[in-house]
């Protein structure tokens, strides 16, 4: 009887020739690569003629119907004509040669996410295996994150209350009803409701609910960020497609409605409505307020929720990137400064000469103007109603040009013009490709963002072409190591403080540009501090659900002592302006959060509450001896060191409590940050 080490050493060189038949046969399979072909609009009605168009393309560069059928993985049939097919470059190239294809782009491997900040953070959900702080925290189960913004949107699907508990028996807060708005509209997620319109001003209060409903959009948005429910199949008309999410998927909200009016922007509200709001809040028994809203300095309500053990987090505001426009800058808040993700918008733009120039955009398909020709036009400015008076512009792609800085207002204004003029797209230029942000949605015509030297070659071609003509491909979704981020937005404020110099402001950056989250019934990608605010919300929320016992100054020393410094290239984050450099702390603070990492920092930098009298009373009382009776700001025990005016010797102390393992000394000044430029002032 044979044995088995004789068997199969009879066997050996037939498994060796079997290894070898298919290494060979994977080593030519491996020339094939999946690559997407573009022809434009359908030219045919019924899908199974376009399929067909397909077949008769792949026909010029395939020899046989059957290696069609096994080349062929997709085809694009409804909305536009294209294909995907498993392609050697060779094929691929003769493929993008012929006259009816628009391109031919090797398929690239994108993760399907929308609120795609969080992923970025390390927040992920991937595999349905969540991050070590998501499931510790318990996704920020029960706690209540009060946002004080434009109201909510309830329909959304963000804020679904499937599968919650009861309402936490701590909560005190009221369903106040009102126009649009009744008790129904409460529910396990959004716990509470209420509204401040009292010195509001009229015309704002007639373009609006007067309930907490959101006819604005920007508090649905930022709520939806911080603590909006899991919902599957999000986008914005097909781009940033995946699952949206907030940070803490499972943590309720509260709604006070602050902020007025349904035009574009965050609306008006006052100082009365937003301490209103403040004050309430605290009696609710909220864990965190989020205000993606710049309000006067010096607001004493959120010393006051501060006091009370509530974590407050406003925004830096959206005037960078000039130094020493930071707004919000109290040391007892957490200022939020904006950062992008690694998401970009690619956008093609086909001149007539075939030349290719690829900028940002929103522009998603519609108008039936996808893959269509239009004549170029150049405006020679901004596109304002004046510099298009009297001017023909129907029919044609509109090239604008922004020399001021910052332009993040400037192309939605131009965009708005050039549609009010009957024009059939816009090509906006700017200073920086760098700095481009798509933030502004095209409304279904053509537009993109370019910068000065791409909107200098449009203008050669222009100049040397008697009849110049353009097309603007839909955007696309691009994530990944390609973007380089994190990186600081040229829009984000900048310090120093001028109210409080003797604190480094702001504290922290997250994501903040082109963010996809919830407004109305449906999805949209904003940028702003707005958006960045209710990133570090979230993150709060889920410390405080892991970490009860902290007071805000031990999470906000917990945020600002983990936060990266360097990119995903382990370099150093830029920020982004003119010129772009390497970012500081008058930049970003700490850095850009490291949610995870904030949960073990190890050590902390605590504050008493009542402390805060000690340095900033003056900020609030009237006294004769107001000056003498407090100490400089440097000596609060926060974990950063800012001296204003340095001209002799002065000795500053810190105090670090240990949250973690036992350390060594040399662990102790970790993640303080001191600002040598300031000091050296």
């Amino acid at each position: 009887m044979e044995t088995p080490s004789s068997y199969h050493r009879r066997l050996a060189p037939l498994l060796l020739l079997l290894c070898f038949c298919t290494l060979q046969v994977e080593v030519h399979a491996s020339r094939k690569k999946l690559y997407v072909a573009y022809l434009g609009e359908r030219k045919h009605g019924h899908p199974d003629h376009v399929v067909a168009s397909h077949h008769e393309t792949l026909s010029s560069v395939l020899e046989s119907k059957q290696d069609i059928l096994d080349s062929i993985i997709y085809s694009y049939k409804h909305g536009f004509s294209g294909f995907a097919a498993m392609l050697t470059k060779e094929q691929a190239q003769q493929l993008a040669d012929l006259p009816e294809v628009i391109s031919v782009q090797p398929s690239r491997r994108y993760q399907t996410t929308t609120t795609r900040s969080w992923d970025f953070l390390g927040l992920g959900l991937n595999d349905k295996v969540p991050s070590d702080l998501l499931h510790r925290s318990r996704y920020g189960e029960d706690t209540i994150i009060g946002i004080i913004d434009t109201g909510i949107w309830p329909e959304s699907r963000s804020f679904s209350d499937d599968g919650y508990e009861p309402v936490p028996s701590r909560w005190k807060g009221v369903c106040q009803v009102g126009v649009g708005w009744d008790r129904s509209n409460c529910s396990r997620k959004i716990i509470g409701a209420r509204f401040y319109h009292a010195g509001v001003a009229e015309e704002e209060l007639k373009s609006d609910y007067l309930s907490a409903r959101d006819a604005n959009g920007h508090g649905t948005h930022t709520a939806s960020t911080a603590a909006g429910s899991v919902v599957e199949a999000a986008s914005f008309h097909g781009l940033a497609s995946g699952t949206a999410r907030g940070g803490a998927p499972r943590a309720r909200i509260a709604v006070y409605k602050s902020v007025w009016g349904s035009g574009r922007g965050a609306g008006s509200g006052n100082t009365a409505t937003v301490l209103a709001a403040i004050d309430d809040a605290i009696h609710d028994g909220v864990d965190v307020l989020s205000l993606s809203l710049v309000v006067e300095e010096n607001s004493f309500g959120a010393l006051h929720a501060v006091q009370k053990g509530i974590t407050v987090v406003y925004a830096a505001g959206n005037s960078g990137p000039m130094p020493q426009v930071v707004r919000n800058t109290a040391p007892w808040v957490i200022t939020v400064a904006a950062s992008k993700i690694d998401r970009s918008f690619p956008t093609v733009i086909t001149l007539g000469n075939k030349k290719q120039i690829v900028g940002q955009s929103l522009y998603y398909e519609g108008r039936n103007s996808s893959g269509r020709t239009f004549r170029l036009l150049a405006n020679g400015g901004l596109c304002t109603d004046d510099a298009l008076n009297g001017t023909d512009v129907r029919g044609q792609i509109v090239l604008c040009v922004a020399f001021q800085v910052p332009p993040l207002a400037l192309f939605p204004l131009a965009l708005k013009n050039v549609l009010d003029a009957g024009a059939s797209g816009l090509i906006f230029a700017q200073y920086s490709m760098d700095a481009l942000d798509a933030e502004a949605d095209c409304k279904g015509i053509p537009c993109v963002l370019v910068d000065f030297n791409m909107a200098n070659q449009i203008g050669n071609y222009m100049g040397a072409a008697s009849s110049p003509v353009a097309k603007i491909e839909p955007a696309r979704s691009v994530t990944g190591e390609e973007v380089v981020a994190p990186k600081i937005a040229a829009f984000s404020s900048r310090g120093p403080s001028i109210d409080y110099p003797e604190v480094i402001k702001p504290d922290i950056a997250a994501p903040g540009a082109s963010i996809l989250a919830a407004k109305g019934d449906s999805y949209a990608l904003l940028s702003g501090t707005s958006m960045a605010t209710p990133h570090v919300a979230g993150a709060v929320a889920l410390l405080k659900a892991l970490h009860p016992n902290w007071s805000p100054a031990a999470v906000k020393s917990a945020i600002m002592t983990t936060a990266s410094i360097t990119d995903a290239r382990s370099m150093p984050i830029l920020a982004q302006g003119l010129p772009r450099k390497i970012a500081d702390p008058f930049d970003y603070g700490g850095g850009n959060i490291n949610p995870n990492k904030a949960a073990e920092p190890g050590l902390i930098y605590d504050i008493d509450p009542s402390d805060y009298d000690k340095f900033f009373g003056c900020t609030f009382k009237k006294f004769i001896q107001c000056n003498a009776t407090m100490l400089p700001g440097y000596h609060l025990n926060l974990p950063s060191i800012a001296i204003p005016d340095l001209k002799h010797p002065i000795t500053v102390s810190r105090t670090v409590t240990n949250v973690g393992e036992v350390i060594t000394p040399v662990e102790v000044t970790r993640g303080l940050h001191v600002w040598q430029p300031y000091l050296a002032q």
